[in-house]
């Protein structure tokens, strides 16, 4: 599936109905918009909130209040903090996302991330 032609438009994302996923322990709530495999979405994330899954896909991800510790199955973790971000390709690094306290992020996935659909760009400090 490819992402079709998206005209000018804004989102109020309060008034998106939610979708509720439960993780090992809390509770995610996502608000959704999908354009073709372009999937956007601002996650709420409740107290004590830890995913029940290693997650494969690639995402861009922004932290819009709170923060999130991103662990990755080789061991490493991340805190993530308001303003900060990562980006990270489809099957190249397994992750999950907890919380301590509620946290909101901005997440952005789709086919574009996908492993050989577009070039490495080098890393920036």
């Amino acid at each position: 599936m490819s992402t079709p032609s998206i005209p000018f438009q804004t989102t109020e994302w309060e008034t998106l109905d939610p979708t509720f996923h439960a993780g090992e322990t809390g509770m995610a709530e996502w608000r959704t918009k999908e354009f073709g495999d372009l999937r956007i979405r601002m996650v709420d994330y409740s107290d004590n909130y830890k995913a029940d899954h290693w997650c494969e896909k690639g995402h861009i991800v922004f932290c819009v209040e709170g923060e999130v510790l991103t662990e990755l199955s080789d061991g490493r973790s991340f805190r993530l903090k308001k303003g900060m971000s990562y980006t990270v390709s489809d099957a190249l690094s397994s992750h999950r996302s907890t919380t301590q306290k509620k946290a909101r992020l901005f997440i952005i996935d789709g086919g574009f991330l996908g492993i050989g659909t577009a070039p490495v760009l080098p890393v920036s400090a």
